[in-house]
């Protein structure tokens, strides 16, 4: 019995499905304590959108470290703080029509920016409820796990997880059903039993819950819902912002204005723990310290976030080569359905938050079992763990991509053989 299994939780997830002890990382690449090498389509469950030990972002922190800057400030004013507070509004939130929003540090994790922003909300409206969809998911401390639907985190809460009413995400009740006319009805129902939300929360990409993907369309009608409902829309951007779907919001080219966003993951690029809430300016309506946190001052991942920001948003290229790898990539994924499973396998996602959806867990448990022994590291999502999501670093590299999409193929080739065999016998 090694360390992990005398001393370690049996909380551990993903090393279960990836039994190695890695000692190295770089761009898309993770290393084996046998120097065996990996390509990595899991990139930190989307933490690590511009690789591993990026060159220039390391380099960043490095120097500042050298410097003896600050490495914790709770919420103090610094040097790191505000070159990121700056740099943030410059190239981020003013040329997408945001700059009058304000920005909470909240805690390290997407959790505390998710709650933060629910607490908020409740304040601001005066009321307890809010709008979660099938599917979601945001996190698994108490307020954020009440809006996650995932029944496998919710079973583990051991507390009543309440004031949050569920409504059917873009797509769940098939093409035909209209699932904004359904939310719209009960709202404005009187005696429908749904108590007046203060918000809505809202992945574009449900990252988690299977890569179901909500359409510009529904997410323009969802924002006209809350406001003639006087709901607050709260996008969480958690997994699907930072460049993830091309842009560095999920939801640029929707034409809407979330009232609040969440962010975090690869925020600060380097897969330091940082996570804000990007709010309109007059919902700020905490009294100092009211929602607080010891860790909200990463000053380190303050410097990283900075240098990712101005290394990779400055300009248009780095979305555009996104945007490329993704066409690549969802090309790719269609080949491999139309030569494995045309009827039983489909493409979903959107941008490099993209993946192949089985007809069952175990043929996608499969499919990865086999990536993981010819050296990719992919893993699935999804209600029954059915879909096969490639979470790649956004900088890899297309000759890493091509060979991880060959492993792929030869992995949904060999399990669709097996599954086929299995069958017949």
């Amino acid at each position: 019995m090694n360390i992990f299994e005398q001393n370690e939780s049996a909380i551990r997830s993903y090393c279960r499905s990836f039994p190695v002890v890695f000692k190295q990382a770089k761009g898309a690449e993770l290393v084996g304590r046998d120097d065996e090498r990996y390509i990595d389509f899991l990139a930190g469950a989307g933490t690590l959108n511009y690789g591993h030990n990026n060159p220039v972002l390391k380099q960043a922190l490095i120097k500042y470290i050298e410097s003896d800057g600050l490495t914790h400030g709770l919420d103090m004013h610094t040097d790191a703080k505000e070159s990121f507070l700056e740099v943030f509004k410059r190239i981020i939130l003013e040329p997408r029509g945001m700059g009058d929003c304000v920005v909470q540090f909240t805690g390290p994790t997407g959790s505390n920016s998710v709650e933060a922003a629910l607490k908020l909300a409740r304040k601001v409206k005066g009321r307890r409820n809010i709008i979660s969809f099938t599917n979601g998911f945001h996190g698994v401390t108490t307020g954020a796990l009440a809006c996650t639907g995932n029944q496998h985190h919710r079973g583990a809460a051991g507390v009543t997880l309440g004031d949050v009413t569920r409504m059917p995400f873009d797509g769940y009740m098939g093409d035909k059903m209209n699932t904004l006319a359904y939310m719209d009805k009960l709202l404005s129902d009187p005696s429908s039993g749904i108590d007046h939300p203060a918000a809505v929360i809202v992945e574009t990409v449900q990252g988690e819950g299977g890569l179901n993907v909500a359409s510009a369309d529904w997410m323009r009608r969802l924002e006209r819902l809350c406001r003639k409902h006087d709901m607050l829309l709260i996008v969480d951007d958690i997994q699907a912002g930072c460049g993830r779907t091309g842009s560095f919001f999920s939801f640029e080219e929707m034409g809407i204005k979330p009232d609040m966003v969440t962010l975090s993951k690869s925020l600060s690029g380097y897969g330091l723990p940082l996570a804000v809430l990007v709010l309109r300016k007059e919902l700020d309506q905490w009294e100092p310290g009211e929602h607080n946190g010891t860790f909200r001052g990463n000053n380190h991942a303050f410097i990283t976030a900075t240098a990712a920001i101005e290394s990779f948003w400055s300009d248009t290229r780095f979305a555009q080569e996104v945007q490329r790898k993704a066409k690549l990539v969802r090309e790719r994924l269609q080949s491999i359905v139309q030569r494995q499973g045309p009827n039983s396998l489909r493409v979903k996602g959107r941008g490099l938050m993209i993946g192949i959806e089985c007809p069952d867990g175990d043929l996608a448990a499969s499919v990865c079992s086999r990536a993981f022994a010819r050296n990719l590291v992919i893993e699935t999502s999804g209600a029954h763990s059915q879909v096969v999501k490639c979470l790649c670093p956004l900088t890899i590299t297309d000759e890493q991509l091509n060979s991880a999409l060959d492993i792929l193929e030869g992995a949904f080739a060999g399990a669709m053989a097996e599954q086929i065999e299995t069958a017949a016998s």
